[in-house]
């Protein structure tokens, strides 16, 4: 039994001030926090669920973005390993505005347990960060989000998700998907040398109607048996997504599957 407890899921862009995201997951004997979202209460949403965040054995982080890091605040002293790409806690803007980590690498080194991998990284046979995602589908991660302290644009190359095997398929779990759920959904196939998809849940960035009708089509040939958009899209994307079957998620819900 794998159980996924949603601890934040705000549907808002990212800039605003709501947005964020994080969910808990228990799976094969780990307990995982998946991104901490923009405040102190993922802990309230936690304790409410009868879970210890303290307990946590891994922390995965799938971007540097604001709203997937700013809990870590709230988190300091935790034993738990913290997974990222190298790149996650650059300095990130958008209008000057900055919409990066918490914490400075240097920082996060000295607050936590830090694992950094730009290559796939297994926390055990049957779970695993996927690390940098190959871009290669034409279509999605065409803009950039932001720019970088140097000034380049930013594609956000540390956004990253994290996949979980198991006997029916394959359970893929995103937060922004700035490297493009497509290009996600087949790298997972990839490095776990499976074809079946069981779960995909997470964040889609999905805001171009166009890039929208081409990544559900993608995704509705997958057969994927639970499609849960969850946050970074708009209403237009969750409507075509409901079309083919998927489910809105929400804040304090537990999936078993």
């Amino acid at each position: 039994m794998i159980k996924i407890s949603v601890l934040h899921n705000e549907l808002d862009k990212f800039v605003e001030e709501k947005s964020g995201f994080s969910i808990f997951i228990e799976a094969f004997g780990k307990k995982i926090l998946f991104d901490t979202s923009i405040d102190k209460d993922i802990l309230k949403n936690a304790k409410k669920l009868g879970i210890d965040l303290f307990d946590s054995d891994y922390i995965v982080l799938s971007h540097g973005h604001w709203d997937h890091t700013e809990g870590l605040k709230y988190l300091k002293g935790i034993k738990a390993e913290i997974i990222a790409h190298p790149d996650c806690f650059e300095k990130k803007y958008y209008d000057k505005v900055s919409i990066g980590s918490p914490f400075s690498k240097e920082e996060m080194k000295r607050y936590f347990n830090l694992i950094l991998s730009k290559e796939h990284y297994f926390i055990d046979e049957n779970i695993v960060f996927l690390g940098e995602i190959p871009r290669r589908t034409e279509f999605e991660c065409t803009k950039s989000i932001g720019y970088l302290e140097n000034g380049k644009d930013d594609f956000v190359l540390d956004d990253s998700a994290l996949v979980i095997k198991t006997d029916r398929g394959l359970i893929i779990i995103s937060g922004c998907s700035h490297a493009g759920i497509c290009n996600i959904v087949k790298y997972a196939k990839e490095v776990c040398k499976e074809e079946r998809i069981l779960v995909l849940l997470g964040g889609f960035h999905l805001f171009d109607k166009k890039v929208t009708d081409r990544t559900v089509n993608f995704i509705k040939d997958q057969n994927i048996k639970h499609i849960y958009p969850a946050h970074c899209l708009d209403e237009y994307a969750f409507s075509e997504f409901e079309k083919i079957g998927a489910k809105r998620i929400h804040t304090c819900q537990v999936l078993v599957i």
